[in-house]
């Protein structure tokens, strides 16, 4: 039987014990409180250790310029909707191969900036690797004319068949397939390679100042603002997944975010990321355009069960009835080119923009270009979807479309959707860091 003494150190120890705990309690919580004043507020692609940002704290409100949707809708569809139906899709066999002319000679300057480093190459696929589709010949362009080579009982249909005819819109032979390669874009993804300097900043000085000189607002016509913000927004893109997926150290392999480059290149100017977003909307809308036609389309690989995996996806993305009911129309193609001298200004803004597209003949990177080469023909494949099949105002022709620039489209598109992400997740605390007082400790890159 116990007695009084052994209960009172039962008790004693007791209190002990309970003491030790909330000592340590508080230990914890003090230590957490001094942490998280003292580490950076950085949130990596959807994992924070803050709360969320109240929704009036938001930078970016209100209608996109130009556009029929706003910021916050569009954020909760790529975030709800569009992100992962594309992230899955441009992994399907179909998307994943992209028919590119890598080697080329640049009209403009020599080309004397080649890239240093072994992430600059590209990992073309051997012959047995990309779909054997994609091998026999599509019906071929006679006379200019598409439909000569289809059979007339497929005209009650969208689709007729992949069409190998070169875009009005874009610089490249897209027939020349002597000189093209298929290249699996999920192993050579765009990232930072080290093609940097006077090389690398001419060819955008040379898109920016002879093809689409900055303009000040009320200063130009609406066709050659929208050309310019197109540009400017594939730019802010580029650069983010550039910042994104960087180099941060050579000699280890070390990749991870450089916040200083995404935050210097894209996040201090507000004009660069509406402009990212406009472009984004904009190759929505020629994606939604041409729904009848990417919905009837084959996409044959020679693997049933993949092939309607991706027929399925495509599906999701056309009809998605989040997407028809809060952004129905993301841009409003039927405002331009209005007016007598529409035909003449739209032969003008196919003209700079088959300059720009000529333009990644001369990128130094041997990646860069494939990837400016597939996100130009993905933004004149927008182009010709919105704006006719030749430059005039033929509107009635029946669209028309390879298999190239499908792929490419897409591909754009989710690139753009990866570009939105990032800056809807990663900005807010990116800002914040980048614009604390100089003498604040703040680290400028992390690792993956």
């Amino acid at each position: 039987m116990a007695t009084k003494r052994d209960e009172g150190i039962q008790t004693r120890g007791a209190r002990m014990k309970w003491g030790w705990a909330i000592g340590a309690l508080i230990i914890v919580l003090v230590a957490t409180v001094t942490t998280s004043r003292n580490a950076p507020k950085i949130s990596f692609f959807g994992h924070t250790n803050k709360p969320c940002q109240c929704s009036d704290s938001r930078k970016y409100t209100g209608i996109v310029e130009d556009c029929c949707c706003d910021y916050e809708t569009v954020d909760n569809l790529d975030k709800e909707v569009l992100h992962p139906i594309l992230q899955e899709l441009v992994t399907t066999p179909f998307f994943r191969y992209f028919k590119v002319k890598l080697w080329c000679d640049c009209e403009f300057f020599p080309d004397d900036g080649m890239c240093r480093l072994r992430d600059c190459s590209v990992c073309e696929c051997p012959e047995n690797e990309f779909p054997e589709p994609f091998k026999k010949p599509s019906g071929k362009c006679l006379e200019g004319k598409p439909e000569a080579t289809v059979d007339r009982t497929l005209d009650s249909k969208v689709f007729r068949g992949w069409i190998e005819t070169d875009n009005p819109w874009t610089y490249d032979d897209e027939t020349d397939n002597a000189e093209m390669t298929y290249v699996n874009l999920q192993l050579n993804p765009e990232r930072y390679t080290g093609y940097t300097g006077p090389s690398a900043r001419r060819i955008w000085d040379a898109i920016y100042e002879e093809n689409c000189p900055e303009y000040s607002s009320g200063e130009i016509c609406p066709e050659k603002r929208v050309l310019y913000k197109l540009i400017s927004g594939l730019h802010s893109s580029i650069s983010v997944h550039i910042a994104a997926d960087y180099l941060l150290d050579e000699a280890t392999n070390l990749w991870g975010q450089n916040l200083e480059i995404m935050y210097d290149r894209v996040l201090r100017y507000p004009d660069r990321v509406k402009n990212l977003y406009f472009t984004f909307l904009f190759v929505l809308r020629a994606v939604t355009k041409a729904a009848d036609y990417l919905e009837q389309a084959e996409y044959d690989t020679g693997n049933p069960t993949e092939d309607m995996k991706t027929q399925s996806l495509v599906r999701q993305l056309l009809y998605n009835p989040t997407l028809q009911a809060s952004c129905p129309l993301p841009f409003d193609e039927a405002k331009m080119w209005q007016g007598q001298s529409g035909p003449e200004l739209k032969q003008q803004v196919q003209k700079q923009f088959r300059n720009i597209s000529a333009l990644m003949d001369c990128v130094g990177c041997e990646k860069c270009r494939l990837w400016g080469k597939l996100q130009v023909l993905g933004l004149g494949t927008a182009l010709k979807i919105l704006f006719s099949v030749n430059g005039h105002n033929h509107l009635d022709q029946p669209l028309q479309l390879q298999r190239n620039e499908v792929i490419a489209l897409v591909n754009l598109l989710n690139r753009l959707s990866e570009s939105i992400k990032i800056v809807r997740e990663m900005g807010p605390s990116i800002e914040e860091i980048m614009e604390q007082p100089a003498s604040a400790p703040v680290s400028k890159s992390r690792s993956s």
